[in-house]
């Protein structure tokens, strides 16, 4: 099969979460739930072997955690995205207020130094 590039291989719909803060009972700056930033398409690429070791892609199956590739669209909104947000499945969306599908994201990087798009590595299945 052909590799897609460009607008056409952004085939998923994920939307990016960020922790709120908010202020506990006695007034102190606390992390609290996540809450909705934006959505945006993305190409999600499960890693099978390649960059990442052998070793260390079989290591996280075996412990349940599948790493992918994520390739968006470079804009305002995806340069602010940080390590410490988490992304989800907007097509298969929440079930009992709690996403369905969720990623942590491990790295972000402008993998072509244009700015055309920004590449980060996300892990499916780790707690947030």
């Amino acid at each position: 099969m052909a590799k897609r590039s460009g607008a056409g291989g952004l085939n998923c719909r994920v939307v990016f979460q960020r922790r709120a803060i908010v202020q506990d009972e006695y007034g102190n700056d606390v992390l609290g739930e996540f809450a909705d930033v934006f959505s945006i398409s993305a190409r999600l690429a499960p890693q099978f072997s390649g960059r990442l070791n052998v070793e260390a892609v079989t290591a996280a199956r075996l412990a349940a955690l599948q790493p992918y590739n994520m390739m968006v669209r470079s804009c305002v909104d995806t340069r602010a995205v940080r390590a410490d947000w988490r992304v989800y499945d907007a097509r298969r969306g929440m079930a009992d207020g709690k996403p369905v599908r969720v990623w942590n994201i491990k790295t972000i990087v402008n993998p072509d130094e244009r700015s055309q798009y920004i590449e980060m590595l996300v892990i499916e299945g780790e707690s947030s």
